[in-house]
């Protein structure tokens, strides 16, 4: 069976608007669920990252122990399971009580499903951090939140850059699992056009180049910011 180039090309531009909005909707779940995945991995990995010392009242080591087994649980749970069951359990388990749409649920699933790996990702730029600078700023009078949040958290995230902007990349495809609920996002769009034209390998043909555009311009974007980052922190050095 060959593949039939201008066909594509004329089911490509005859339905420009539902691929349009295909796009619109990949790209809104892909952003969000990166956004807010990664602040979830920031709260999580952070949870994940704290030590347990001997000089911890009870009370914090055990608020401490509590906090890693209910994230270790989360993460455990969500990198171990795939994201089409996830979707359609957490859908209909939680509809009868929120009443939320397909849009909302999506973003839901996919922010708390990137959040499970952005907390790993996050945790291990952590660990990365010199435990010398940690030990600094405590000596500094700071407490653990605020040495977090000053002095660990912008090192651990230009250190894991690039793992960060890959799950932006992997959102973009994995955004076609949500359609089992009936997320309108690309491949949704390109099994309804498909179906009315029964055109199959020529209708997935334009959605195959169309997710490859979007992740080779995010691919370059995000390695563009990269070598900013890069470009800074040499800058720094020195002067330095």
């Amino acid at each position: 069976m060959s593949i039939d180039f201008v066909k594509a090309w004329e089911i490509f531009i005859e339905n420009i608007p539902l691929f349009t909005y295909g796009i619109q909707i990949t790209l809104l779940y892909a952003i969000v669920g990166t956004v807010c995945g990664f602040l979830i991995g920031l709260v999580v990995g952070g949870i994940r990252a704290i030590e347990i010392n001997d000089y911890d009242s009870p009370f914090s080591q055990l608020l401490k122990r509590f906090g890693k087994l209910i994230t270790g649980f989360y993460i455990w749970v969500f990198r171990g399971t795939p994201m089409m069951v996830q979707a359609m359990f957490l859908y209909y388990l939680l509809k009868p009580a929120f009443n939320w749409t397909p849009l909302v649920a999506g973003l839901f699933i996919i922010s708390i499903n990137t959040g499970a790996y952005m907390a790993e990702i996050i945790r291990a730029g952590i660990q990365s951090v010199d435990a010398g600078q940690s030990e600094a700023a405590k000596s500094l009078g700071m407490t653990t939140s605020q040495t977090l949040i000053s002095v660990i958290f912008p090192q651990a995230i230009k250190n894991t850059f690039p793992s960060i902007g890959n799950q932006l990349i992997v959102n973009i495809k994995d955004s076609s699992m949500l359609n089992v609920i009936s997320v309108t996002e690309l491949y949704f769009q390109t099994t309804s056009v498909a179906g009315s034209n029964m055109k199959y390998i020529e209708c997935f043909l334009v959605a195959a180049i169309i997710y490859l555009f979007l992740t080779t311009i995010s691919t370059f974007i995000l390695n563009y910011i990269e070598k900013r980052l890069n470009s800074k922190k040499q800058s720094k050095d020195f002067c330095s």
